[in-house]
């Protein structure tokens, strides 16, 4: 019996010693992960000393988006308070998620989140594919002062602000003097009120939205296109294989991350409309369907001088936009193994 309890107790040391290596080790990897982290901050500024020249071309930058984008989050909280201008941001009563409350009791604003959903993913859903198959077309053109024609071209209207281009479509779809409802009543179609008819207003914004951006979304994708290794295409053609098959099977599934990430982004920004398209576009009379969460929060706070309010609907929208990016990121990850992060 006494040799079994010292064989126990000998064994039971023996598991004490190698628990408490095991613990040494893993405690050394955690003081050596320390420093390694600690030596490579103190390195980027021991670098940002070193480039002292860079280091000032960066500072602007770092105090742009310090004083511009950092500073004014403290605004968030006029979301949670009853916001007076004479009391100012500190000085106003605080009232919690009451702004939140009689938000979603107004059928305004219930009307600005349908709209500015549907008229989102009217644009995604038509609007995402264009510049890659414009991209893709490009790609195939083999006459380089053609190319550069209909590139030069398809960039020039996003060097246009929407405050030109409305009084543009404006004359063009004129329901009395436009030229397209002249062209449709030659064809014996009665004239259509595009700006002014709740049923169209949609189909312009979506139309005008593709014409204005195809040609300048595309560069990145003919820039992904560029990076595509020549060798692919020459194995592929003594395969046999034709053009539609090349673009298929190499083209597209080698721009595949770009694409990923550029339709994450677009997915994040499901919750803004286009504030500057729709603000010079829209009239009262096709609020019903026009009048977005952007548009909204103008109206209700330069126009009505809500300002708590305004803020609690832009907080509401960024809440909800970030939630997007994370959750597409994600679906991202698990099926295509692409993502932003």
């Amino acid at each position: 019996m006494e040799s079994q309890t010292n064989t126990n107790s000998t064994n039971s040391t023996k598991i004490l010693n190698t628990h408490d290596s095991r613990h040494g080790i893993k405690s050394k990897k955690q003081q050596s992960l320390k420093k390694t982290k600690s030596k490579n901050i103190f390195a980027s500024f021991r670098g940002y000393i070193k480039y002292k020249e860079l280091t000032l071309m960066f500072l602007p930058v770092a105090l742009y988006f310090i004083i511009f984008k950092y500073i004014p989050m403290y605004g968030i909280t006029m979301a949670f308070k009853d916001y007076k201008i004479k009391y100012g941001i500190l000085g106003s009563p605080w009232i919690g998620l009451q702004n939140f409350r009689d938000l979603f009791e107004l059928a305004s604003f219930s009307r600005a989140i349908r709209n500015t959903v549907i008229i989102s993913l009217l644009k995604l859903v038509t609007g995402f594919p264009c510049p890659i198959i414009l991209a893709l077309l490009l790609n195939e053109v083999r006459h380089l002062k053609f190319k550069k024609t209909v590139q030069t071209i398809s960039y020039l209207p996003h060097f246009l602000s929407w405050i030109i281009l409305a009084g543009i479509f404006y004359q063009f779809l004129s329901p009395s003097t436009g030229m397209v409802n002249y062209i449709l009543s030659q064809f014996g179609i009665k004239p259509i009120y595009f700006m002014g008819s709740n049923e169209w207003f949609r189909f312009t914004l979506v139309v005008t939205n593709i014409w204005k951006g195809i040609g300048w979304s595309s560069i990145i994708y003919l820039a992904a296109i560029a990076g595509i290794d020549l060798n692919l295409y020459e194995a592929a053609v003594c395969d046999g294989a034709n053009r539609f098959q090349r673009m298929w099977s190499i083209t597209i599934p080698s721009i595949l991350p770009t694409i990923t990430v550029l339709l994450i982004l677009d997915v994040g920004g499901i919750m803004s409309a286009g504030f500057d398209q729709i603000f010079n576009l829209y009239n009262p009379a096709v609020y019903e369907t026009a009048d977005i969460i952007d548009t909204y929060v103008y109206r209700m706070g330069i126009g009505e001088m809500k300002y708590s309010m305004a803020t609690a609907v832009g907080l509401f929208q960024n809440v909800i936009g970030f939630f997007l990016v994370i959750t597409t990121n994600f679906i991202s990850k698990k099926i295509s193994n692409y993502g932003i992060w």
